[in-house]
């Protein structure tokens, strides 16, 4: 919730705009063949051509997503991948369990490059929304 609040703020005068699940992100690019509706926990959409009242269809510029420990490997590997084939441009994987937040932006070469990680304390910063900061310590005090 805080993220989502404080990605609401941020965005709120903005043209991108910040969709919390259940929200359907039907990920589509000309140059795979067929599309995959994923479920992001927090969706950033900037190009908002695709977008309707019951999904987004495309790439949204930044996911979040939140691992539980029943979905770390799918969070971790699978989606990790798919966001990158179908051309997201930043994903953050947050870990309450160890306090960890990672970002992986893609390079100019359209793959995935871990840009920063946090452990419990320390300040991460999107690539995409470079007013978007987060204090590990902040986000992760009970």
């Amino acid at each position: 919730m805080r993220l989502a609040a404080q990605l609401y703020n941020l965005l709120e005068s903005d043209d991108c705009e910040v969709f919390p699940a259940p929200f359907d992100v039907k990920l589509s690019n000309k140059n795979i063949p067929g599309d995959k509706v994923v479920i992001p926990d927090l969706s950033v959409i900037c190009d908002k051509s695709d977008l309707d009242d019951q999904q987004y269809t495309g790439a949204p510029t930044l996911i979040i997503e939140i691992i539980s420990p029943s979905n770390q490997a799918h969070d971790l590997i699978t989606k990790l991948n798919l966001y990158m084939q179908y051309g997201v441009k930043e994903y953050w994987i947050v870990n309450p369990l160890l306090n960890t937040i990672m970002i992986y932006a893609l390079n100019e070469k359209a793959k995935y490059e871990l840009k920063d990680i946090v452990r419990e304390k320390g300040i991460v910063t999107s690539t995409v929304l470079p007013d978007f900061s987060v204090d590990a310590e902040k986000l992760f005090q009970q």
